[in-house]
């Protein structure tokens, strides 16, 4: 059977993550904003939604190293279907209480995110002796289709035991996972476990009523999965052996980029990398069930670091700086052909991020697969003319292009901090100059490339005091959220969508 590409025919979409919606209580989450956002998307012919990995945070708050590959973020939980279907039971007061954390304000706080959550976490509890047979035996059948549930339950409850330390300083009885003493201390924190699943159940049933919706809707959702897993994850303690770690969680080897014209030093990531030889001796089982798990998620799937497929850069676990590092090639190919199998299907639903440095093996594993690639158009203009970023050099269709993504600048402030010389060129070749988000969004139109998304933060002209992400910070990191109703919006998305349909890429 022949492999086909994903991207069939020209299109737009648009980047925003759900933490960004404006309501909910104090992050947005996965309730009417999120439906009112796919209404407003396919209103306009918009038909690609991407946002982020949906799993929980680490404590900078980002998704890209998850206590969990397949777990939900639970400041996504919608407190006001729960209400509704009565799964909790709130006096006027506490529902209040709740509900005026919501705010206006650009940024949400982590830590009152949190707070929330485990409130509703213990109204869960509380009013689950009341649910129905029905929903109760609905509840279990979920457990038993999810079987990563029960270990990140214990994890995250052990990890609130022990003040989030990181799970290779726990001791030894939790670190070692030792099976009669973690039975007895599961009998005894049942509840506190109960409310972990039951916070998963709700996430997952609300955010496969937006999938449905979005279907309903011809909107395709991209979602994002990291190639790395974190090395303080359930995913990495309860299945040691599959990963560069020791028993005691030492790192063996790590995870990283090698020194190029950016970092002299390379990058060192901390992840852990994987035993390919145990994950093929298992027939890649933890891989096809991590895939297995995103597609009932999303339909199409960005695989951040694609170019580790292929090879990935080794390190030793006790090294200071990624210099030392090797290359060791990785079976890509197997997994991928492996993953159609287990999809049935003449196409991957896979956007390869295959940005940096690609070597030809990565180059031609993308291609093998079909997989579209990432343009991306801020890296485009240093001069170069052989920048493979440049419009013009941008070949064949098989290609998603982006004026950004999530780690990079808002276009506004790119424009603001380039050299004059370079904004006086490129107004030059591209009139890219009074109004650069849109000017560049136009760019990206008029490409050859199949799907062209930006950035909400583009779309509304703003600048880096709405920057999702920059690279090797910390500070407030993750925290933006659109502190207007979508209402306010619709003229940028009504403009974006009749730029759209001057290029094509609309049809309605």
């Amino acid at each position: 059977m022949s492999i086909k590409s994903i991207l069939t025919e020209k299109s737009l979409g648009i980047l925003m993550h759900p933490s960004s919606f404006p309501g909910g209580t104090e992050s947005g989450t996965f309730g009417i904003e999120a439906k009112e956002w796919i209404k407003k998307l396919s209103n306009y012919g918009i038909n690609y939604w991407q946002f982020l990995p949906l799993t929980p945070t680490d404590s900078t708050g980002s998704p890209y190293s998850a206590p969990s590959s397949f777990a939900l973020n639970p400041w996504f939980l919608d407190i006001n279907e729960l209400i509704e279907n009565r799964f909790v039971f709130l006096s006027k007061e506490e529902e209040l209480e709740i509900k005026n954390n919501n705010n206006n304000n650009n940024y949400f706080d982590f830590d009152l995110a949190d707070n929330l959550s485990k409130k509703l976490g213990d109204h869960l509890l509380n009013a689950w002796k009341y649910q129905s047979e029905k929903r109760k035996k609905d509840f279990l059948k979920w457990i038993r289709n999810n079987y990563w549930v029960e270990d990140y339950s214990i994890f995250m409850v052990i990890r609130e035991e022990f003040n989030r330390l990181p799970w290779w300083q726990w001791p030894d009885e939790f670190k070692q996972r030792n099976i009669e003493f973690l039975n007895q201390w599961i009998k005894e924190n049942k509840e506190a476990i109960l409310i972990k699943k039951l916070i998963q159940w709700h996430l997952d049933n609300q955010w496969r009523t937006i999938k449905g919706f979005s279907k309903s809707k011809g909107i395709k959702l991209i979602g994002d999965l990291p190639f790395y897993v974190s090395r303080d994850s359930v995913d990495v303690w309860s299945n040691k052996k599959l990963f560069s770690v020791s028993q005691n969680g030492d790192l063996i080897f790590q995870s990283g980029v090698p020194p190029d014209y950016f970092s002299s030093n390379g990058q060192l990531w901390g992840t852990p990398t994987y035993f390919w030889s145990k994950h093929k001796r298992e027939n890649f089982d933890w891989w096809r069930r991590r895939f297995k798990r995103q597609f009932e998620l999303v339909d199409l799937l960005r695989l951040d670091h694609f170019r580790a497929l292929s090879g990935y850069w080794r390190v030793e676990g006790n090294s200071e700086t990624a210099i030392n590092g090797k290359w060791i090639n990785s079976p890509g190919s197997k997994i991928l052909n492996i993953l159609k199998k287990d999809l049935k299907a003449d196409y991957l639903p896979i956007i390869a991020e295959d940005l940096g440095v690609i070597t030809p093996d990565v180059e031609k594993l993308r291609r093998n697969f079909g997989l579209p690639g990432m343009k991306i158009l801020q890296f485009a203009f240093d001069g170069n003319p052989d920048n493979p970023y440049l419009p013009h050099n941008i070949e064949g269709e098989n290609w998603v292009v982006y004026t950004g993504t999530h780690d990079n600048s808002t276009t506004t402030s790119w424009w603001e901090g380039l050299d004059n010389n370079i904004k006086t060129k490129l107004n030059a070749d591209y009139k890219l100059s009074n109004n650069p988000s849109w000017n560049l969004m136009e760019i990206g139109m008029k490409t050859k490339a199949n799907l062209f998304i930006a950035p909400i933060q583009d779309i509304l002209s703003l600048d880096d005091s709405c920057r999702l992400n920059t690279p090797g910070t910390i500070k407030n990191n993750w925290r933006w959220k659109l502190n207007k109703p979508l209402e306010e919006i619709e003229p940028q998305l009504k403009d974006f969508s009749e730029m759209g349909k001057n290029y094509g890429r609309i049809n309605y």
